[in-house]
């Protein structure tokens, strides 16, 4: 249309994007840069970041042992220490991989010292560290962390297993009282019923039983001694 006594008012075509000239088969895969990746499978993506992240792991874990061996060879023991107490507080499927490059730079010490280490972690921590070393073989390694972890005061004890329970960690709560029953006195396992003895007397009970009958018994008593009702 031309307004009246003027040119006529020219309207540009809208841009059209082109389209494929060919029929387009169902479920073809889409090309391109903006593409790039969305054909892959879920798993394959999981698998991958998985492997990136246990290389990642495993030169963390080679340049931490190569510092530790140079601390070593220059007698700086107190920066040694400093590091294998920072050590400690890694992620729990790293115990293995350093265990193994430990003893393999021959610092079977400080592997033995890393354990020590671990022993005073959260009692979550302590079972998982554990758990990750016999998953890997290392079963006498995770029976040591668990019995060097249950060294602690009974009280203090009493108290990890109650915040276990709250969390609705059954298998860890038996994983550390077993261990704790086996190395602790019949008296020192009672005191640490302290805490909340409703709770924690039955699952004492319940872990010296499954040791034996003998050491069941002998915590009936120390439980009775101690005031506690069985």
């Amino acid at each position: 249309m031309a307004e009246e006594g003027g040119a006529p008012v020219v309207v540009p075509p809208a841009a059209v994007p082109d389209l494929p000239t060919g029929p387009v088969s169902k479920g073809r895969t889409p090309r391109g840069a903006r593409f790039a990746g969305a054909a892959e499978a879920p798993e394959e993506r999981s698998g991958q970041r998985a492997e990136a992240s246990d290389a990642a792991a495993r030169r963390e874990t080679a340049d931490t042992i190569a510092t530790l061996t140079r601390l070593r060879a220059e007698g700086r023991t107190g920066e040694a220490h400093a590091l294998l107490a920072e050590i400690a507080h890694w992620p729990a499927d790293r115990f293995p991989l350093l265990a193994a490059e430990l003893q393999h730079a021959g610092l079977r010490a400080d592997w033995a010292t890393l354990m020590w280490e671990a022993a005073s972690l959260p009692a979550d921590r302590l079972v998982a560290a554990a758990d990750a070393l016999v998953a890997a073989g290392r079963s006498a390694d995770g029976e040591q962390v668990l019995r060097q972890g249950v060294a602690r005061p009974a009280g203090e004890i009493g108290s990890a297993v109650l915040g276990l329970v709250a969390e609705g960690r059954r298998r860890e709560v038996s994983a550390l009282l077993d261990a704790y029953v086996r190395v602790r006195t019949p008296e020192e396992a009672a005191r640490s019923a302290e805490p909340g003895p409703q709770t924690l007397v039955p699952l004492l009970l319940a872990a010296a039983r499954g040791v034996s009958d003998e050491r069941h018994w002998d915590l009936v008593h120390a439980l009775r001694v101690a005031g506690f009702s069985t």
